[in-house]
């Protein structure tokens, strides 16, 4: 199935263009124009979204949950056309795209059965207690409601699971909020598609043509006027710490200030406790490879960082460097974050007391893998060592002692994820780490390697500040539905005024 962009919005049910255009810059295959959003489209897009919130917001589970299997069919109805564009657009290989494509439609089947369900609304109960003395207890229920109007800002790195129709997005609608895009200018002929499949949903399920509303390109005051509007009332981000920063900043600046849920990176550390590391710290350093160089690196847990004994430290870079040499040149998303990757390579070569372990050429959009090294005390007094490089670039920091290993743990700053590379011998010390950890990530594992996160009842895929900006919430899994979601108490309500789903 080929397909052809025709670069139009979709807002409220129809698809505008504006005169602006932008052109796409491709990896491979042709480029495509495209209408550029502006401020008028934000505020035409935001209106129908607290239009449709009075019907969609108050619809039934059954109806929501029927909603977002629609969309996923769609999807798949489309899903030759989707790996086509994706792939011309991003460079991602195609079995990638696929791979990502049934995350994307997984994930809202499972929030389409867990609304289904209902255990997400936390519903509570307190009976009235008219003869209680000194006072009575009025008649109390409790459940989640949604908020409003969404904001969701596609993400670079992953065109489906986390940009037109992905996690933020479906969480929302789950939830019962109605939805505007601000599309990723890396892919806009894929959010275009994928725009497509919910438009198709909507119609089919008889929805107002407010709940999902696409805004292509545009400059910065487009996201600006997003985040700012009125009736909007969270946002969703992926992306960098400086843009996700900057929109975080505006969202506490509003009249209304409203949360803002950006998840902007984490370098992810490996701890290699010492048995472990003696025992099969060279499988651990190539199962590091193969985690720090899949998709180019261009994941937001990719492994950077890998904490390893001095007297381990050799045997386990040369394994890691050995590893990395066959990597060939992979394709960056776009020429920009190729650009950043070189810069962030340029800077950790930099730093005080690193040494090159494995460096290669890469050039223009191409990211070949780099391997650096650096004592525990240098890591520590150079801040900008634990600052996230989006890319395949590894950097091995060595320790004297699990004493050290501890002091580096307490100086990290928030992470999506933390990693312990222990065997049985291991345990003492990785209770003692176990602590430290958990208040610095969100995820903690054991002998494994962060890259692919399961999208389930229990993931948490945030953590402390920079990783993410609100520390109690998580944007993959079933619980990321709460993120657009707030609780209301009815007091001595009747049962027949009260919603249905507390009844």
């Amino acid at each position: 199935m080929t397909f052809t962009p025709h670069g139009k919005h979709l807002i409220a049910g129809e698809w505008v263009s504006t005169d602006a255009v932008f052109a796409s810059e491709p990896a491979h295959g042709p480029a495509h124009d495209f209408s550029v959003g502006n401020v008028d489209l934000v505020e035409r897009a935001c209106t129908a979204a607290e239009d449709a919130f009075w019907s969609f917001g108050y619809s039934i589970r059954a109806d929501r949950s029927a909603f977002l299997n629609a969309i996923a069919d769609e999807i798949d109805a489309r899903g030759d056309a989707i790996t086509q564009i994706g792939s011309q657009e991003t460079g991602l290989p195609e079995a990638r795209l696929i791979g990502e494509r049934g995350r994307t439609t997984g994930q809202l089947r499972l929030f389409a059965s867990h609304i289904s369900a209902g255990d997400y609304l936390d519903r509570r109960f307190d009976a009235a207690l008219p003869d209680r003395a000194p006072l009575p207890r009025p008649d109390l229920r409790m459940i989640q409601r949604p908020i409003g109007p969404v904001a969701v800002f596609g993400a670079s790195n992953f065109p489906l699971a986390f940009s037109t129709a992905g996690g933020d997005t479906a969480a929302a609608l789950a939830a019962g909020c109605p939805v505007v895009v601000k599309g990723h200018s890396a892919h806009p002929g894929t959010g275009e598609i994928v725009a497509e499949a919910i438009h198709a949903a909507i119609q089919k399920c008889g929805l107002h043509g407010g709940v999902f509303s696409l805004i292509q390109g545009g400059k910065r005051d487009v996201g600006t006027a997003l985040v700012q509007h009125p009736l909007i009332k969270a946002v969703g981000f992926t992306g960098s710490l400086a843009g996700g920063r900057a929109l975080f900043d505006l969202c506490a600046q509003r009249p209304e200030p409203i949360p803002f849920f950006g998840e902007l990176g984490s370098v992810n550390p490996m701890f290699i406790l010492p048995n472990a590391g003696s025992n099969r710290g060279t499988d651990i350093a190539a199962g590091w490879a193969a985690s720090l160089t899949m998709g180019a690196g261009q994941f937001c847990t990719n492994p950077g960082i890998a904490v390893v004994l001095a007297d381990q430290a050799d045997e386990f870079a040369a394994a890691a460097a050995q590893a990395l040499e066959p990597t060939g040149a992979q394709t960056m998303l776009t020429d920009g974050i190729a650009a950043a990757y070189r810069d962030g390579r340029d800077r950790v070569a930099a730093g005080a007391g690193v040494r090159d372990v494995l460096t290669t050429t890469c050039d223009l959009r191409n990211a070949t893998p780099y391997l650096f090294r650096v004592s525990g005390a240098d890591w520590i007094d150079n801040h900008v060592l634990a600052e996230e490089v989006f890319g395949p670039l590894g950097l091995i920091v060595t320790v004297d002692s699990v004493d050290e290993m501890d002091a580096i743990a307490r100086s990290l700053v928030g992470q999506l994820t933390c990693t312990i590379h222990m065997d049985d011998a291991d345990a003492t010390d990785a209770r003692r780490l176990l602590p430290v950890l958990e208040r610095k990530a969100g995820r903690v594992l054991a002998n494994g390697f962060p890259t692919g996160v399961e999208v389930s009842d229990t993931m948490v895929h945030g953590g402390p500040y920079p990783a993410s900006t609100n520390f109690g919430a998580t944007s993959v899994g079933t619980l990321s539905i709460r993120r657009f979601l707030r609780p209301v108490c009815y007091q001595n309500i009747p049962a027949d005024v009260l919603p249905d789903d507390l009844v």
